[in-house]
């Protein structure tokens, strides 16, 4: 039977978390693991996100933790439910071959979460890219080479914007910078064709859509784009995700959320309202036609 592989940016969060219980209960690793029965070299890996945690080990951990308060017995167990949603349960299994490890993640994140706020500084975001501007991005990347190998990640940046546009579709909101308009990807027709996306998926009443213009000058977000994913009734479990030419990075503590969350009100604050917004897309919309 296949290794159950938790998800990592969650399993290192319930990890995290139930190293605090112990260590504010005054339990050491190897009194965990007498409790488990295990190894402390067990207990590590939990800690670490390494390896799943099984609902009566999770209840054994508590007791011996003496997390005695519904509401974190509730977290922890929710928490550790995300944590072990088996990968391969995922609609993203099957294209695992052409999926880095936090690509991976991110897809999972965005099928549990409740919300999302990103800013982009030069790209569309990937949830309201059309095929051929998402397929014009892959090809530039250089990431994937093979005709097959493109298809299939376009395949996979249009399974996920379901999340939008499905039955159980998550708030979404988008502050995108001028550049995102006038960078040409794929050519004009292209760019007329995603920016009049952009238009029609503004108007679903779970996307909003700001830009900040270029005449506004400098502001808090502009050193690059990331991600905020929100858990509205679980909030400890917010997570940011940067993006880079290397690969992507999760932040997972409060005080570096807290940051970010800060860092999306300035740049909601510095664009424009949704409609001038919609009317500046419209505008440049216009100049890829002459």
């Amino acid at each position: 039977m296949p290794t159950v592989k938790p998800s990592t940016v969650l399993g290192r969060q319930l990890g995290d978390e139930l190293r605090k219980f112990r260590e504010a209960a005054g339990v050491s690793m190897a009194q965990a693991a007498e409790a488990l029965d295990c190894t402390k070299g067990k207990i590590s890996r939990i800690e670490n996100g390494h390896v799943p945690v099984r609902s009566p080990d999770l209840v054994a951990l508590m007791q011996t933790y003496r997390v005695e308060d519904p509401e974190a017995q509730d977290r922890l167990v929710a928490l550790a439910r995300r944590a072990n949603r088996r990968r391969r349960e995922g609609w993203w299994h099957a294209y695992a071959s052409v999926l880095s490890d936090t690509y991976i993640d991110q897809i999972e994140m965005e099928a549990i979460c409740d919300s999302i706020r990103t800013y982009q500084v030069q790209l569309v975001p990937g949830l309201l890219q059309t095929a051929e501007y998402g397929r014009a991005v892959t090809v530039a990347s250089r990431a994937w080479r093979t005709p097959e190998e493109i298809d299939r990640f376009v395949q996979v940046r249009l399974a996920r914007q379901e999340r939008l546009t499905g039955e159980d579709s998550i708030e979404y909101w988008a502050v995108l910078a001028e550049g995102v308009l006038r960078q040409q990807v794929g050519g004009a027709h292209v760019m007329r064709a995603q920016l009049s996306h952009l238009l029609a998926m503004a108007q679903r009443p779970n996307v909003t859509i700001q830009v900040i213009p270029f005449s506004r000058g400098a502001h808090s977000s502009m050193y690059g784009p990331y991600l905020l994913l929100a858990f509205p009734q679980m909030a400890s479990l917010d997570l940011v995700l940067t993006e880079t030419p290397t690969g992507n990075l999760w932040m997972e503590r409060e005080t570096e959320v807290a940051c970010y969350r800060a860092l999306f009100d300035d740049a909601r604050m510095a664009a424009l309202p949704p409609t001038e917004s919609l009317a500046l897309i419209e505008r440049v919309a216009k100049e890829y036609r002459s």
